[in-house]
């Protein structure tokens, strides 16, 4: 009985409006972000910080970038890594070329820079869609590892090809330590999903929405296919952008092209699909999937393999890792293509009826 709407009457059109319109989502969603800045430093230890939070932190965020063009939009991009790439690397060229600019300006001009990239290369998307919309930024992703493995200029002329920051500062405050990377990235992940969320609700989002559904119904109606589809590549490469940066300066501290390939726009990819394509939250449980996962799997296989007495290598959890995925991603484009969050929204519904289902 705890989780019904009876008696939350609207009364104004900002009370419809509202994001959560059931008070209980709101509470809890305070109390989640409440605990995410407050109770889990105080339980996580350093290893959870650095190896599992801050990359789930930064991967949420760069999922919610390809959603909104993948999920909103129905647009297919293979190029999400070169977008984070595109991000590190401008971030990384502001951080040392322009001294005391402030770290926050490097990471959004790192978002800017990404988002000229990402509408160039979505210019093919007004004239083709589906698998030859999918190779044109494919195109884009052989084009940056090319570019920033070759050109000496965007790592600064570093001998070894690789670019590294160090004690970043933000206000004055130092962002060097794992408890302050989290709180660094949390911020900036509650910050963005907020606007997302906002935004996908707005009339720019309700025209994503109208292409993907039927672009040729969306234009009979009035919407202009050109301008939905660019402003969502925009859009989601300044996210994806601004993840690549933090992935780069808060999370590695020193990388390489490597570290952007296209395994990583196939990541992000799996993480919409898994999570649940068009869903905020969507997002949000994609990362925390394919991070967790290889954590379950790496302390779980040797269990049960000295269970049975079977040793289990490293080249064998690699491999059951990789069939994992790629049988999970199977699974849930055949039982339930919308992913993670529709098991999570069919499991509140469930909540509204319980204890008297119909």
């Amino acid at each position: 009985m705890f989780y019904r709407e009876n008696g939350q009457f609207k009364t104004t059109y900002k009370e419809d409006l509202q994001i959560f319109p059931i008070t209980q989502d709101r509470i809890g969603v305070l109390l989640l972000i409440a605990f995410a800045f407050i109770g889990v430093p105080m339980l996580a230890d350093e290893y959870m910080l650095r190896a599992i939070l801050i990359p789930f932190l930064i991967l949420s965020l760069a999922a919610l970038g390809v959603n909104i063009l993948v999920g909103y939009c129905g647009q297919i991009s293979l190029g999400s890594g070169a977008f984070m790439a595109v991000g590190a690397y401008a971030a990384y060229n502001f951080f040392v070329r322009v001294e005391g600019l402030p770290l926050i300006v490097c990471l959004l001009m790192g978002g800017f820079f990404a988002t000229l990239v990402g509408m160039f290369f979505g210019i093919p998307s007004l004239r083709v869609k589906g698998l030859y919309l999918a190779v044109a930024t494919l195109a884009a992703q052989f084009f940056c590892d090319w570019a920033f493995l070759r050109i000496k200029w965007f790592t600064n002329d570093s001998a070894s090809g690789t670019a590294s920051v160090a004690d970043l500062q933000v206000f004055g405050f130092p962002v060097n330590t794992p408890f302050e990377k989290y709180i660094f990235c949390l911020s900036f992940l509650v910050v963005f999903g907020l606007l997302a969320k906002n935004l996908v609700r707005s009339a720019i989002g309700r025209e994503w929405m109208a292409i993907r559904d039927m672009d040729v119904a969306a234009a009979v109606i009035g919407i202009r296919p050109m301008y939905a589809k660019l402003s969502a590549f925009a859009v989601s490469s300044f996210i994806v952008g601004v993840a690549g940066a933090l992935w780069a300066f808060v999370y590695l501290g020193s990388w390489e092209p490597a570290a952007f390939s296209v395994d990583r726009s196939f990541q992000l990819l799996f993480m919409v699909i898994l999570g649940g394509m068009g869903s905020i939250m969507g997002s949000f449980f994609g990362a925390g999937f394919i991070v967790i996962l290889p954590v379950i799997i790496n302390h779980a296989l040797p269990w049960l393999g000295d269970l049975v007495g079977i040793p289990v290598s490293t080249a064998a959890l690699t491999h059951a890792e990789q069939m994992i995925f790629g049988a999970l991603i199977v699974w849930f484009l055949i039982v339930e293509p919308h992913g993670l969050a529709k098991l999570w929204s069919v499991g509140k519904q469930k909540l509204r009826l319980w204890p008297f289902p119909h």
